[in-house]
């Protein structure tokens, strides 16, 4: 039986540690990393401004990546992407890529509380300075305001992790 690579993404606050886990996850599993943050800062380095601007540019990768993505797990690699599942929409596309596919998948949902982000936050901005200009409290209320948690009707393989 030729079997199929997981599909785990995860869902979180800006500074929850989507990032640190993924990145854990991925040398744990020997799996690929895909990370939003890389792809658009190789890609549009001088053109992302603000959060219009992610949104504009981030939504230019998925065809892309959907395609791309679903190959990797239909060869048998496993695939961690570091990018949010924060919406159901956000959801909904990582969904696309697997659903009929037959593609085994984790959401990995991080409950931390808007505190704790937010220090996170702000320890982000002294080791990434290069991040300072959208790792802010500000960014992160107006990112959260946008934020759903994932719920069990939407059909996903939920692990919750509490910080």
């Amino acid at each position: 039986m030729y079997l199929k690579g997981t599909l785990i993404f995860f869902c979180g606050k800006m500074g929850a540690g989507k990032s640190t886990l993924s990145r854990q996850i991925s040398q744990e599993l020997n799996a690929i990393l895909l990370s939003e943050d890389d792809w658009l800062s190789s890609l549009y380095p001088e053109e992302i401004k603000n959060f219009d601007d992610y949104l504009k540019y981030a939504n230019r990768l998925k065809p892309f990546l959907k395609t791309h993505v679903r190959s990797i797990l239909n060869s048998g690699i496993s695939v961690v992407m570091d990018f949010p599942a924060n919406t159901r929409n956000q959801r909904a596309w990582f969904k696309d890529i697997f659903l009929g596919e037959g593609i085994p998948h984790r959401l990995i949902y991080i409950d931390v509380d808007d505190k704790t982000c937010i220090e996170q936050i702000a320890q982000r901005q002294e080791t990434n300075p290069e991040r300072a200009l959208f790792d802010t409290e500000e960014v992160f209320r107006h990112v959260t305001s946008f934020f759903q948690p994932p719920s069990t009707d939407e059909g996903f393989a939920i692990e919750f992790v509490k910080r």
